[in-house]
């Protein structure tokens, strides 16, 4: 699907499919986005969303996540629900994008200390997918 125009406010335009529902910039609560980031693979996303993106929307198979679709699913909609990212249903997929815009105009500096964020044992700005540890099933 290509984009022939977006608007500097990611407005619906063209033939872009419309956001999820998502929190209006206004409505955007720091104890509810502070939530979503306190979960470290949550973090990952939105640091390597801000790192690592192009200027195009992820599916969540572009993070490389080994964990179950189900459990991504689960994460992806917080992080939408918190306000941190935009979604956007293409066919079967939905594909992410950090919220810059609102999260500076609301939130001026936190997007900074995500991207500063190093995850514990990485040590350079390579993706941090292996830090995150992956919970097989019986496991505690």
């Amino acid at each position: 699907m290509t984009r022939s125009t977006i608007a500097t406010d990611d407005s619906v335009l063209d033939d872009l499919p419309p956001p999820l529902p998502e929190p209006a910039t206004e409505d955007l609560r720091l104890d509810i986005v502070m939530g979503a980031l306190a979960d470290p693979l949550r973090l990952t996303i939105i640091r390597k969303l801000l790192l690592e993106s192009e200027a195009y929307d992820h599916t969540c198979g572009w993070f490389g996540f080994d964990r179950p679709k189900s459990s991504l699913t689960h994460h992806f909609k917080a992080l939408r629900e918190a306000g941190l990212i935009r979604q956007r249903q293409y066919g079967l997929e939905r594909r992410s994008r950090v919220r810059t815009e609102d999260l500076d105009a609301r939130f001026p500096g936190l997007l900074d200390l995500v991207k500063a964020w190093r995850p514990k044992g990485q040590t350079d700005d390579t993706s941090c997918i292996q830090c995150i540890p992956v919970r097989r099933s019986g496991a505690s």
